[in-house]
């Protein structure tokens, strides 16, 4: 439209008088061409979904507030309804542990446990990653109070060095109290388990086959999987590590907020409790 082609240039009421075109009939098309205020926000809700695609309607909703956007969970909720982003279906993932083995079993010291502090308790947990000719194993300790990564490991096997490595790597700033997992082979093992007797750390561990009592290195597992794992499409070992770090790193602990955080993110949260101590 050559009035678009002008307007940088002349006013509009000049533009319009010259070329014999109705003012206000420009400007009813402009406002007719302008999208509304809701399908804005859709396109807002749309873009925080590709980045958390475990976002419920709370979490949008706060993200969106994060944003600058003047919203409530109502109208979000009923938003994300209508986009097709709710209720979506939990997919069963293939296990990584194997607690078939000879080492000493230890008890399960945080099922009545209230976490109050940061480094009272931490929880371990593996799982596997998917490349084009090979899986690979991503193995990571949380802090619980912080919801913080302490320390991560990715590698080719499952062989104890992978668990071994993400602990001395959250060791080289933190010790926690308690240290829980599953009774999985990895953390049984005799040289990880002496890593944590020799900084007094005690030891604690869900039943078998009870994976609901390592809930929280269970949703940190999923969380990684479903907004990082599952919508990337990895070339390589290198391209994977470098994803990873990326997420744990910088989307985990710095942009992904929580609701048992106060939507805050957990690197905001730690910092907050902190500086309040």
């Amino acid at each position: 439209m050559m009035i678009e082609q002008l307007k940088g240039e002349y006013p509009i009421e000049v533009i319009c008088e010259v070329i014999g075109y109705s003012r206000s009939r420009y400007y009813y098309q402009s406002r007719a061409d302008k999208p509304s205020a809701e399908a804005v926000l859709k396109d807002a809700i749309i873009n925080v979904a590709g980045r958390y695609p475990t976002y419920g309607y709370r979490r949008m909703t706060k993200q969106l507030q994060r944003e600058g956007w003047n919203v409530n969970h109502k109208r979000i909720s009923r938003l994300m309804r209508e986009l097709g982003l709710l209720a979506k279906k939990r997919v069963r993932r293939k296990r990584t542990t194997n607690s078939v083995h000879g080492y000493k079993r230890y008890p399960n010291l945080v099922k009545q446990l209230v976490v109050v502090r940061p480094e009272q308790v931490w929880v371990a947990d593996i799982t596997y990653i998917r490349l084009k000719e090979e899986f690979v194993y991503l193995a990571v300790l949380m802090d619980v109070f912080t919801r913080s990564i302490r320390g991560w490991h990715l590698d080719r096997t499952m062989e104890k060095s992978l668990t071994i490595t993400a602990l001395e790597k959250a060791f080289e700033r933190y010790v926690p109290e308690i240290h829980h997992s599953d009774q999985g082979v990895q953390y049984a093992a005799n040289d990880y388990v002496r890593m944590l007797e020799d900084k007094a750390i005690e030891i604690s561990m869900a039943g078998v086959g009870k994976a609901y009592e390592n809930g929280y290195a269970e949703r940190l597992m999923r969380t990684i999987k479903e907004e990082e794992v599952d919508l990337s499409e990895y070339r390589n070992f290198n391209e994977v590590y470098e994803r990873i770090e990326a997420f744990l790193e910088e989307v985990y602990m710095k942009k992904r907020i929580h609701s048992s955080l106060s939507y805050l993110t957990p690197s905001e949260f730690e910092a907050k409790w902190r500086e309040e101590q």
